[in-house]
């Protein structure tokens, strides 16, 4: 066995001393998962002994030890310096005469493999302290995609070990106090899985945000998956959750529709090259139901496997058709975190948020704006600066963790700045759209992250406070103790309070924030004349041509994310209780609501659900109900009609439900009545 070159069906994940932990891990998988039905693409590594050789053979150890002697970790020109140096000595240098000759056998057979004479290959990086306990080093070194022929081999391979000493990388090594003259680059060489053809994208076998670990996160884009951690692409975003997938039900809890407007495809020289996607594309989701599904039970695979929460990429072959892992590391946030501790915070704006995004942490933080446009500029940055940007890539980590916030105009929960401000637990906000075009430099701001997965920027600095619980210390009590809950995006990080359940979950919020139109108005779509209401509702729907089935499946997601984060505990539901006036503020609202002298005591709760106006309207609201215990599973969702002001009214009520498929005692189902009047 050559000790210069290992295959993948060679290494177990005991070996990331001599390989890395990445390429550790894509052997593990290719010799004990392939076998479960995860299919995970062939390949073979240069090994840290391969590294030390060339090192040695080029006289580069010496070099790198003097370079490093004047390092200063704290100026960034001397970051800059030292990085350059270090990588113009392994540019410069040339392959041992032995392992050249290996690393070209090994392609051959890879490509002979393959069916073709020269295979297209991706060569990534593996350092041998990366993808550790605490260190995932995402994107710190360098991976080379498309590459094919010999010759570009043996370059991509010297530039992908020279990534080593990328600056963002030696930066990385200094915040986690490695030894940057002791780590040792193996690269691996895996056959390209043709995903320029179909989609790619990453998965966590936990919520990135809370670590809730009832769900697997798929991020999902057209194209090699690159787009998505520079943050440049809003991608689609699905849930999935573990206990109803384990039991073949529907699974899919929450599907959100991105902004997939670019795509990396083949370049026919070799690497990859930016196109449009096209319009039709855009609006429908870069994977099918059940392909989200099956990479979900592969997550649930390779999580068992390691026996701990995971951070996937994956891809899917536009030519075969065929799904493929081709990594898959520790999750480096969540798995760390010790201790049962909760903090609030309690903030009071006097005014409406001049920006919104993506939260990432649960933080609220404050600072002036630096509005840094590229990496040649980060010079200007200044430690406690709230960094804006469009989006950022791992060279930008020197002034990521000396920011107090970060917002991107780009990108989603596993994008770059995401994944990396986690780790570093810098306060975050991504996919704002327009930050870098709304923020001006220097503007005092408040970066608030504290209320669930809308992050919201504040002008100037809002007060607030931050209390912390310790959850381990709680009492023991005489009764039991629900929680309210109306945004769905609170449910995750609510689940690990010591309660039995959701005493009120409101749909509310869900139909206020995620829907935003009157049920009535999507109902009776086609018939509405008004074509600029018409125009502003096809825009907030545009994934949906029946506008009805819009509101059953954001009414539905949003109640299963309630409902699935306390499974198996309690959760009660509350049917809309909207008045007039707020039915009004919907887009559409003015054409079925009538004006109330005193709407506090109108047409609201159980009274409305059986007037033949608004039935059709209810009847929406019970099918997402159905959807939700029926489809996902979710059993423990019960029912609570409110403001009910007489007996004969409840029973109209329950007679609708049922014919809806919603009766009390059937199903285990249970129908509350709020006690108001």
């Amino acid at each position: 066995m050559s000790k210069n070159i290992l295959w993948f069906e060679e290494i177990s994940y005991g070996d990331v001393p001599k390989v890395g932990g990445k390429n550790a891990s894509l052997g593990e998988m290719y010799s004990k998962l392939r076998q479960q039905g995860v299919n995970i693409p062939n390949g073979f590594v240069l090994t840290a002994d391969a590294y030390w050789e060339f090192l040695k053979f080029n006289g580069i150890d010496a070099k790198l030890e003097k370079i490093f002697s004047t390092f200063n970790p704290k100026d960034i020109k001397s970051l800059e310096k030292t990085g350059l140096a270090a990588r113009n000595l392994i540019l410069k240098a040339k392959f041992p005469p032995q392992l050249q000759k290996e690393i070209l056998a090994g392609y051959r057979k890879l490509s002979n493999e393959s069916g073709e004479a020269c295979t297209d290959v991706a060569v990534r990086s593996s350092a041998t302290a990366e993808d550790l306990k605490g260190a995932s080093f995402a994107g710190a070194m360098e991976t080379f995609l498309n590459v094919k022929g010999e010759k570009q081999l043996l370059e991509a391979i010297k530039k992908c070990t020279a990534s080593l000493f990328t600056n963002r990388a030696i930066a990385y090594r200094e915040e986690k106090g490695f030894d940057h003259l002791k780590i040792a680059l193996s690269a691996g060489i895996l056959k390209m899985v043709r995903s320029d053809l179909s989609s790619s994208g990453i998965m966590f076998s936990l919520d990135t945000e809370s670590g809730f670990r009832n769900v697997v996160l798929i991020n999902s884009i057209y194209g090699i998956g690159e787009l998505i951690v520079k943050g440049r692409i809003t991608p689609d975003e699905f849930f999935v959750f573990k206990p109803s997938l384990e039991k073949g039900l529907s699974s899919i809890i929450i599907k959100n529709l991105g902004r997939k407007t670019k795509k990396y495809i083949y370049q026919k020289s070799g690497g990859l090259k930016e196109v449009d996607v096209p319009a039709d594309l855009q609006l429908k989701f870069s994977l099918s139901d059940q392909e989200v599904e099956t990479l979900a039970r592969w997550a649930v695979l390779i999580e068992k496997h390691y026996g701990a929460p995971q951070d996937m990429e994956w891809a899917k072959d536009g030519k075969t058709g065929e799904l493929f892992i081709v990594q898959s590391r520790p999750e480096t946030i969540h798995a760390i975190k010790e201790g049962n501790f909760y903090q609030e915070y309690k903030i009071s704006p006097v005014n409406d948020p001049i920006l919104k995004g993506v939260a990432i942490s649960n933080k609220i933080t404050q600072g002036k704006v630096s509005l840094i446009s590229d990496i040649a500029k980060i010079s200007d940055f200044k430690q406690g600066d709230v960094l804006v940007t469009k989006m950022t890539d791992p060279d930008w980590v020197p002034i990521m963790r000396m920011a107090s916030a970060i917002i991107t105009d780009e990108g989603g929960r596993t994008c770059h700045a995401a994944i990396v401000s986690r780790e570093l637990g810098v306060n975050a906000i991504v996919g704002t759209k327009n930050a870098t075009a709304v923020l001006k430099g220097n503007q005092q701001v408040t970066v608030d992250c504290s209320s669930g997965s809308l992050g919201r920027v504040y002008d100037g600095d809002v007060p607030f406070e931050v209390k912390e619980y310790n959850l381990q210390e709680m009492p023991e009590l005489p009764v039991k103790i629900m929680v309210n809950i109306g945004a769905p995006e609170m449910a995750f990080g609510a689940s690990f309070l010591p309660t039995s359940g959701v005493g009120l979950a409101r749909e509310e919020f869900i139909i206020a924030e995620k829907i935003k139109v009157h049920p009535l108005a999507l109902y009776n779509f086609n018939q509405l004349k008004d074509e600029k209401l018409k125009a502003k509702i096809e825009e907030l729907t545009v994934e949906h041509k029946d506008k009805r089935e819009f509101f059953v499946k954001e009414l539905a997601e949003g109640i299963a994310q309630i409902a699935a984060a306390f499974h198996p505990r309690l959760v009660i539901v509350r049917f809309s209780d909207f008045k007039t006036n707020e039915y009004r503020q919907l887009i559409g609202g003015e054409l079925y609501e009538p004006q109330e002298e005193n709407p506090m005591i109108g047409w609201r709760g159980a009274s409305r659900y059986y007037d033949e106006k608004f039935k059709p309207a209810f009847l929406m609201e019970c099918e997402a109900i159905k959807r939700v215990r029926e489809e996902f599973g979710l059993k423990n969702v019960k029912l609570m009609i409110p403001f009910c002001r007489t007996v004969e009214e409840g029973k109209k009520v329950l007679a609708i439900m049922k014919t809806a498929g919603l009766e009390s005692g059937k199903d285990e189902l249970a129908i509350y009545v709020m006690c108001e009047i």
